[in-house]
């Protein structure tokens, strides 16, 4: 399936919301004539144990993490967001905050509506702080777990607002992690390429981005902020495909922006250009034309210059500028890479020192 990452936020404009319950239904099965086996009682009683134990677990997970999951509103749209520390700082995605300063925050535990105010948004991870005016009593951060040890197959809990039904929370597994996923730029979403996210088959619609995906541990893994669109239904939501800023890039952020106001170390990889895509004859894309070169930046002092169009770095090709900015995503600032380019008719190599966004 040819799946697009989409920006997940909700409108307040909504004209109508049909909900479906779904129930499940354990089949003892049917009795026929004569005594039933004497395994199926015993294999009932311990399917019913274990359904039974699941279901207390996710009951603790919600009543644990549930009161630190919040709705925003900014400007005329919704998000999620997540309680950080109990000095009342609040991470979220920068898509929610969009270009708003000031914010109406809603949390599970009461109806009071707080006001918020942008600390600050950095849109190269689609991630923000906001913090609240008045601290509540009874405010409680999260608890945030380990990148490290999040593992296909968990099972987790998404927790937000999707089309602003506050406190919802939806359930599946981790799918898979380590994806790179490109965000699309319109309707107010970043353009971010993000590297390591999490991805999920929980449920993530508008208005969950921000919020929190949690392990049965209580502990958020990771913050929602993509669900995937499949063009061939007319970019309608592909099902169970979402995906979750890694917990450790959440912290790296919220820590910077918390201490200094801002991010002082993205972490991130850059060659410390601007670029453009270029097409071939066929009018396909074939490469990153270099349209200005930052002095003294990591191109800059691999001899790379204005004109020169990047076809490839290290091992991958390199088409289109968000081929290039996946490929630099998986980089760390500081380390060597080969990058392939032409000049004029000639194709070169450069072994490129990275910089940093």
């Amino acid at each position: 399936m040819d799946a697009t990452p989409s920006r997940s936020r909700a409108r307040r404009s909504l004209t109508s919301l049909a909900a479906g319950a779904g129930a499940i239904a354990l089949a003892a099965g049917c009795a026929g004539p004569g005594p039933a086996p004497s395994a199926a009682p015993a294999r009932q009683a311990v399917v019913s144990r274990a359904a039974g134990d699941l279901e207390d677990r996710y009951q603790a997970v919600i009543k644990d993490v549930l009161p630190s999951v919040v709705q925003i509103g900014a400007g005329d749209g919704l998000g999620s967001g997540i309680v950080y520390d109990d000095k009342g700082h609040i991470v979220t995605n920068a898509h929610v905050v969009g270009d708003e300063k000031s914010f109406e925050v809603s949390v599970a535990t009461g109806e009071k509506v707080l006001k918020a105010s942008l600390v600050s948004t950095y849109p190269e991870q689609d991630l923000a702080v906001i913090k609240l005016g008045d601290v509540p009593d009874g405010l409680r951060a999260a608890e945030f777990g380990d990148t490290d040890e999040v593992e296909v197959g968990q099972i987790v809990l998404a927790m937000g607002s999707p089309l602003g039904l506050s406190s919802s929370v939806t359930q599946g597994i981790v799918s898979a992690v380590g994806r790179t996923v490109s965000e699309s730029s319109s309707g107010g979403g970043t353009g971010a390429t993000l590297a390591d996210m999490v991805q999920t088959s929980a449920a993530i619609n508008p208005g969950n981005s921000g919020g929190a995906l949690v392990n049965l541990d209580s502990e958020v893994i990771g913050v929602p902020t993509l669900a995937a669109t499949d063009p061939r239904l007319g970019d309608s939501a592909a099902p169970g495909i979402g995906f979750a800023i890694p917990v450790s890039m959440v912290r790296t952020v919220a820590d910077q922006i918390i201490e200094s106001g801002k991010v002082t170390d993205s972490g991130r990889a850059a060659l410390n250009i601007t670029g453009r895509t270029v097409v071939d004859d066929a009018y396909r894309p074939a490469g990153v034309a270099i349209v200005s070169v930052e002095e003294g930046g990591a191109a800059d002092d691999a001899g790379l210059r204005v004109g020169d169009v990047i076809t490839r770095v290290g091992d991958a090709r390199i088409t289109t500028i968000t081929s290039l900015s996946e490929a630099l995503a998986g980089d760390e600032p500081g380390r060597e890479v080969t990058v392939t380019y032409t000049r004029g008719d000639a194709a070169r190599t450069a072994e490129v020192t990275l910089g940093e966004i």
